[in-house]
């Protein structure tokens, strides 16, 4: 096992650490913390410094002199496109004088989805890199007069680990699909009750008889495609969100650089693209992300995203389906609530107490809810 240098290195750009360093740490199975993600949010503008993500990526060498740890760090301005809301801690703290931004987001930007965060190459002592990163995090935030580190969405063993090394641990819930070794999508629909088999089979029926729907990767997608999806994008996102966060140039480098994982699933009407929905694929997941629509058609947005997000995780033999953030109207076709987490670090003792307070009972009645909501509207039989 490879001994670790103690420096720790800061990179304004992934560039800086490059493709097979950063993913040797990565490894191949989640695509919101590979190389080229990252890289495309950061080459279109992004992901930058002027739009509040200033890269401040960490990474550590082994006696040889190789990449051997690495960790998605951003210096923030404020507090979007995160998906874990800290404004209020944010305002509590600055109505008492004290000085919120900037703070350190250690995340995959824009994305809602779960995932290491403490990327140590295989060979390596991973507590030994994953202790050196943290201690990276806590140089930095020293160093920057940053208030706090947030990491965000972590999987379940970085998140352990950094509760372990004292930060505050947080938990929500999204709402992800199970394949419980399904082999078509009636073996699914099997699985349900007799009145959510039903609406969802009238459901797909009606939509599909009002639209054609094409699934593109690969060399399939071209830029036609993308145009359309992307004013689709921006029509939907500027009606929930006011400014959405990806420019346009970022969804022709993820065609141009991850086609293979990216399952771009559209609607034509009349001979006219009038919806899409856009998929990430992982070594076990398919990964559900951004959605627009131009025209309104009943149950379109239920079909895009979640039924034929179900149909191609059984195609490819994928084990679940993660939806994206918020959605209780997911329970009823077919997912169930899910633990997410994050971690948090304030080095101002004044507000670290109320906020570790407040975590301890937002924890409890986070379970409480998802033990509630799957036991009273799950779709499935009992």
């Amino acid at each position: 096992m490879s001994s670790l240098k103690a420096a720790v290195s800061i990179h304004r750009r992934i560039s800086g650490i490059g493709r097979q360093a950063w993913d040797a740490c990565a490894g191949p199975g989640n695509p919101f913390v590979s190389y080229d993600f990252l890289e495309a949010l950061e080459e279109s503008g992004c992901a930058t410094e002027r739009t509040g993500w200033a890269p401040q990526h960490l990474s550590i060498e082994d006696e040889d002199g190789q990449i051997a740890a690495v960790a998605p760090l951003y210096l923030k301005s404020h507090s979007q496109g995160e998906y874990v809301f800290d404004w209020s801690w944010a305002d509590a703290y600055e109505r008492a004088g004290g000085r919120y931004y900037p703070k350190l987001q250690c995340a995959a930007p824009f994305s809602p989805v779960t995932g290491p965060r403490l990327l140590v190459r295989e060979g390596v002592d991973r507590d030994a890199g994953r202790k050196l990163l943290l201690g990276g995090m806590l140089a930095l935030t020293e160093r920057l007069e940053a208030s706090s580190i947030h990491v965000t969405f972590p999987d379940e063993a970085d998140w352990a680990f950094l509760g372990e090394q004292g930060l505050l641990l947080r938990q929500d819930q999204q709402y992800h699909w199970v394949n419980a070794g399904y082999a078509t999508f009636d073996d699914f629909l099997g699985a349900l009750s007799s009145s959510r088999r039903k609406t969802i089979r009238r459901e797909r029926r009606d939509t599909q008889a009002a639209v054609d729907i094409v699934a593109m990767t690969g060399a399939e997608l071209t830029e036609e495609h993308w145009d359309a999806f992307y004013g689709f994008y921006m029509d939907t996102g500027a009606r929930k969100w006011g400014r959405p966060y990806l420019t346009r140039a970022f969804f022709s480098l993820l065609g141009e650089r991850m086609a293979d994982r990216v399952l771009l699933l559209m609607a034509r009407r009349e001979g006219r693209w009038i919806a899409g929905a856009l998929n990430l694929i992982g070594d076990d997941c398919l990964y559900g992300r951004n959605w627009g629509a131009a025209e309104e058609v009943p149950f379109l947005h239920f079909e895009l995203c979640y039924y034929q997000a179900i149909e191609h995780a059984i195609r490819l033999g994928l084990s679940r389906v993660e939806a994206g953030a918020q959605g209780q109207h997911k329970i009823a076709r077919g997912y169930l609530p899910t633990p997410v987490y994050s971690a948090h670090y304030i080095a101002d003792p004044m507000l670290r107490e109320p906020v570790a307070r407040y975590l301890e009972q937002e924890r409890q009645a986070v379970g409480q809810e998802m033990d509630w909501l799957a036991q009273e509207y799950s779709p499935f039989k009992a």
